[in-house]
């Protein structure tokens, strides 16, 4: 039976989980960005964190690999259950690579800044709940 704290904690927990997979498939295009071919994936947090609050949990994280050798982030839907989405450009390379690196780095900029929050706001939320319980 879920009590009031583990709903409480589960969206914390869920938004991390959101945030740590949108910044591993931002850290793969940034990896990516002289891979001739290579299109920049995001997902839509919004839509990703409802979707992972109404299955109730934080499924783990998967790794897809077309070959034994290479590493890099799930393809198809993200783990948080949400589909994967192709960044759109303003200007592909000509080897059709759609990475932009400046945006690729504000965006993991802002993706950082929000996990630091979701992070602060729920170690605050657990001194809350222990300051009551002492």
């Amino acid at each position: 039976m879920a009590t009031a704290l583990d709903r409480t904690l589960q969206f914390q927990q869920s938004a991390l989980h959101v945030q740590e997979t949108r910044q591993e498939l931002i850290a793969s295009n940034i990896a990516n960005a002289d891979t001739p071919g290579y299109l920049a994936r995001d997902i839509d947090f919004r839509e990703a964190l409802a979707t992972a609050l109404q299955q109730g949990k934080t499924p783990p994280l998967s790794l897809n690999t077309p070959s034994p050798d290479h590493l890099g982030a799930s393809t198809g839907e993200n783990a948080a259950g949400s589909p994967l989405l192709y960044r759109a450009t303003v200007q592909p390379s000509a080897d059709g690579n759609t990475v932009n690196l400046d945006v690729e780095r504000a965006q993991y900029s802002e993706s950082a800044v929000r996990y630091q929050a979701s992070l602060r706001f729920g170690t605050q939320q657990i001194r809350d709940i222990l300051s009551v319980l002492n």
